[in-house]
């Protein structure tokens, strides 16, 4: 921990708060911005510009940091007030939220995102996967996972069965953590929904997507592509992925229960493949 920490204040410019005379070493300058890495292990991801990954946690669905208290300890928050530097980053997909000490954090594509305290140097990339929540960053995920609430529209609370009550389910967004659903009569690679002429789309979107990355606990073979009346829809062991045209933001779940419950439901690791 303590080398982490030597570390992060070299990568965050803490450093610059120790007073220096002439005869010092320069002190190093603030490298606080973000740009893609490349990693044996998962390819291109998100580090801060002194070279230490960053992280997405499942649990931010709603694009606010769920991370507070001892959480915070070993996933210290990554701010930068300029963090679109890289000329491989949009700036677009980049944003600030206050945490509730008002301290500011940035997101990309409204993830919150994470140094981890046991990456002892910049390369290091030992906080993927952990407790099954924490992801490398990474630029191009085909879909994410987010651990959350099931809420339908008639503001009913879920569990991951459907049956009501509190939980905390796991299952797969778009890389902007948008939920994505599966339709019960569809058949495997087979969207079963949308009119030729789309004109049902609005109502259930088709996820427009091609297979590029997936979070570590997801089999990218279970990804594929189909073609929908000349449009692409990414699949998800067989299914064909849909939004829900009332899901008005991130974290909203409103099509499990529309028109009634297990017609368009979340897609989760375990769920079974399409017919």
């Amino acid at each position: 921990m303590e080398r982490y920490l030597k570390a992060f204040m070299v990568a965050t410019g803490g450093l610059s708060m120790l007073a220096c005379n002439d005869d010092d070493d320069p002190v190093e300058p603030d490298r606080t911005g973000i740009i893609l890495g490349t990693d044996a292990t998962f390819g291109q991801i998100l580090t801060d510009s002194a070279g230490f990954a960053l992280y997405f946690f499942s649990r931010d669905a709603d694009g606010t940091s769920s991370c507070a208290g001892n959480c915070r300890s070993l996933w210290p928050p990554f701010y930068s007030s300029n963090a679109a530097v890289s000329d491989d980053i949009d700036g677009d997909d980049i944003g600030t939220i206050t945490l509730a000490d008002g301290t500011m954090q940035t997101t990309y594509k409204g993830w919150p995102l994470y140094y981890y305290a046991e990456d002892g140097a910049a390369g290091e990339v030992n906080g993927d996967g952990v407790g099954g929540n924490w992801f490398v960053a990474k630029p191009d995920y085909s879909v994410m996972l987010v651990q959350n609430q099931l809420v339908g529209g008639d503001g009913v609370l879920y569990t991951g069965d459907l049956t009501p009550g509190e939980e905390q389910t796991q299952y797969l967004v778009d890389a902007y953590g948008r939920t994505l659903y599966g339709f019960i009569n569809d058949r495997f690679a087979t969207n079963n929904f949308t009119n030729p002429d789309f004109s049902n789309n609005a109502v259930w979107p088709i996820y427009e997507a091609e297979v590029q990355s997936v979070p570590s606990s997801i089999n990218v073979e279970d990804l594929d592509v189909i073609t929908v009346h000349g449009r692409t829809q990414l699949t998800y062991k067989g299914w064909p992925l849909y939004y829900f045209g009332q899901d008005a933001a991130r974290g909203e779940t409103k099509g499990i229960d529309f028109p009634r419950l297990g017609v368009w439901p979340v897609l989760r690791l375990d769920s079974p493949e399409a017919p």
